[in-house]
C-alpha cells in the first residue's frame, strides 16, 4: 500500500522537530498515573484554577449575563447579580453585533480595543491607539501571528532568552525559522549581558543568520526574574543599533513579589527615552487574562500592541487575522474586564480588591516557601522568585546518577523529574525543555499549588531529593555551573 499524506514519514518535518517540554513526556507520564489512581499535582504549567485559584467573582457574574442576556429581562435579576455587573454586561453586548455567538472584527471588538488602550495609557502614561491593539486567543496566538510575520524562511533569526519559554523554540521551529539564544547568567539572578547578546548576534551572523526580532519574557518564565529599567535600556538601545523588533511578552505584569523591582513595561521605558529611539524602535507587546490574579487559562482573552509598525505592515498582519475570522469573545470580554475593573465607589469595588490582593499576596508567600524550601534541600539551589509564577531550582545532580540516565537514554534531568513524580506524584518541566547551559541542570515548577497544601508538597520534595541523593552520590563532584 502505498504511504499517505497524514503517514508520520510523510508530515512536515517542521511539525515532527518541534518540541512543547511543558505538554511532553513528564505531563503524559503524569497523566497516564492519574489515569491508574495516583494522586497527582500538575505543577508543569501555570494553570492556576487547576491547581485551586478561585475565579474573581464579578468578572464571572459579567461574562454569566453576557452569555445567558435573557436573564438580563429577569425582573429579580437585581436580587442575583450587583448593578454595576448588570450595567457592565448591558455595557458589553450593545458593543457586539449580535451577543457573544457573533462574529466580532478580526482585531477585537472596538470597544474593548479601546479599554485596553485607556489601560495602557493609565499604566505607561502615554496615549495608546486602539487601531494598534489586536486582541487575540490568549497571549501565545498573538505572538506566533507575530512570528509568522517577522519570519521568511531559515535564514531569519529570532534571539530568544535561554531558559525559554518552548512557546518561542517550538513556534519558531514550525515556522520554519531560526532560534538564535542568548544565555540569561543564574549567579546574577538571571540577568543579562549585553556583551553575550552582541556575541549571540555576531555567531547568528556567522552562520549566515539574519537576526530580525529579541524576544525579552517580563517577569521571566521560567526564571521569574524582572528586568530594571537600566535593563531595559539597554536591550532599547542594542534593538536600535542592531534594528531588531522587540517582543515584549509582559504576560506575568501582575505577578510581582518583591517591592525593588516593580513592573515597568518595555512601551514605557522606550517612550521616556525620547527621540530618536522612541519613534524609531519597532515594539510589539503581549499581554493575557491568564495569569495575574486573573488565571483565566481556558478563556484564552489576550492581546499585543504595536509600536513604531508602518501601516502597510499593520495592514498585512490585520489581512492574516481575517482568516481567522474572529478571537474568541467571551475571552475578548474577560480582557475589557481585566483592564477596565470595577472602581471606587463601584458596588462590587471592595469585593474585587479584596479577592484580587488576597491572590497576590498568597502567591507572594508561596514565592518565599518554595524558594526557601529548595534552598534547604541537598544540591539544591535556587534564586528568588521575584515575579511570573514558577521557580527554577538547579539540581546539582551526581555523576553516577548522570551515568545512570545516559544508560537509559534520557537527559539527566528527565530522569530525575521522573522519578520525582513516580515518588512525589508532583509533575515538574526538566530544565532541558527550556534550554540551559551545558552541564547544568534544573527543573521548573509552578508556585501555584493552594497555599495550605505547600508545606507537605516541599517536605516530599526534601524526602524524595534527600533519598536521590543518598543513592547516587559518590561525593566525588557534581553537575555545578
Amino acid at each position: 500500500m502505498s504511504s499517505k499524506a497524514l503517514d508520520y514519514e510523510n508530515l512536515n518535518e517542521n511539525v515532527k522537530k518541534c518540541q512543547y517540554a511543558v505538554r511532553g513526556e513528564l505531563y503524559l507520564r503524569a497523566s497516564e498515573l492519574q489515569k491508574e489512581g495516583k494522586k497527582i499535582i500538575f505543577t508543569n504549567v501555570g494553570n492556576p484554577h487547576a491547581l485551586g485559584q478561585k475565579p474573581l467573582t464579578f468578572p464571572r457574574q459579567v461574562i454569566a449575563l453576557c452569555q445567558a442576556p435573557f436573564l438580563l429581562d429577569d425582573p429579580n435579576v437585581g436580587l442575583v447579580f450587583p448593578a454595576d455587573a448588570i450595567a457592565r454586561a448591558k455595557q458589553f453586548l450593545g458593543m457586539t453585533s449580535g451577543g457573544l455567538g457573533a462574529y466580532s472584527d478580526s482585531r477585537g471588538i472596538p470597544g474593548v480595543r479601546k479599554e485596553v488602550a485607556e489601560f495602557i495609557e493609565r499604566r505607561d502614561g502615554y496615549p495608546s491607539d486602539p487601531e494598534l491593539i489586536f486582541l487575540t486567543d490568549g497571549a501565545s496566538k498573538g505572538v506566533m501571528q507575530i512570528l509568522n510575520s517577522i519570519i521568511r524562511g531559515p535564514s531569519d533569526g529570532i534571539l530568544v532568552p535561554v531558559p525559554q519559554y518552548p512557546l518561542y523554540s517550538a513556534s519558531i521551529q514550525l515556522l520554519g525559522g531560526s532560534l538564535v539564544p542568548y544565555y540569561l547568567e543564574e549567579t546574577a539572578n538571571w540577568g543579562l549581558d549585553i556583551n553575550d547578546l552582541r556575541q549571540s548576534v555576531a555567531q547568528a551572523r556567522y552562520k549566515g543568520i539574519t537576526v530580525r526580532a529579541m524576544v525579552i519574557i517580563n517577569p521571566g518564565n521560567p526564571t521569574g526574574q524582572c528586568l530594571s529599567v537600566a535593563n531595559l535600556k539597554q536591550i532599547i538601545q542594542f534593538c536600535h543599533q542592531e534594528n531588531l523588533v522587540l517582543l515584549g511578552d509582559e504576560v506575568y505584569q501582575q505577578n510581582i513579589y518583591q517591592d525593588e523591582r516593580p513592573f515597568i513595561s518595555a512601551r514605557k521605558v522606550l517612550l521616556d527615552m525620547g527621540l530618536p529611539l522612541s519613534k524609531e524602535v519597532q515594539l510589539v507587546s503581549f499581554h493575557t487574562v491568564s495569569k495575574g490574579y486573573w488565571g483565566e487559562c481556558g478563556q484564552r482573552g489576550g492581546y499585543f500592541e504595536m509600536t513604531n509598525i508602518p501601516p502597510k505592515a499593520v495592514e498585512e498582519i490585520y489581512k492574516v487575522a481575517s482568516i481567522s475570522l474572529s478571537p474568541n469573545v467571551p475571552g475578548q470580554i474577560f480582557m475589557g474586564l481585566m483592564v477596565n475593573p470595577p472602581k471606587p465607589g463601584d458596588i462590587s469595588y471592595d469585593q474585587y480588591v479584596r479577592e484580587s490582593k488576597g491572590i497576590l499576596e498568597s502567591l507572594r508567600r508561596r514565592a518565599h516557601m518554595m524558594t526557601d524550601g529548595f534552598n534547604s534541600c541537598r544540591n539544591v539551589v535556587c534564586n528568588f522568585t521575584e515575579g511570573a509564577m514558577y521557580s527554577f531550582p538547579q539540581i546539582r545532580l551526581p555523576p553516577r546518577a548522570i551515568e545512570t540516565a545516559n544508560k537509559l537514554g534520557k537527559a539527566p534531568d528527565v530522569f530525575y523529574c521522573l522519578r520525582l513524580l513516580e515518588a512525589t506524584g508532583i509533575s515538574t518541566v526538566p530544565g532541558s525543555g527550556f534550554g540551559q547551559k551545558e552541564g547544568v541542570f534544573h527543573l521548573r515548577t509552578t508556585i501555584l499549588p493552594a497555599e495550605e497544601d505547600m508545606p507537605a508538597i516541599m517536605e516530599n520534595f526534601k524526602k524524595f531529593n534527600d533519598e536521590f541523593m543518598e543513592k547516587y552520590e559518590d561525593h566525588k563532584g557534581y553537575s555545578r555551573m
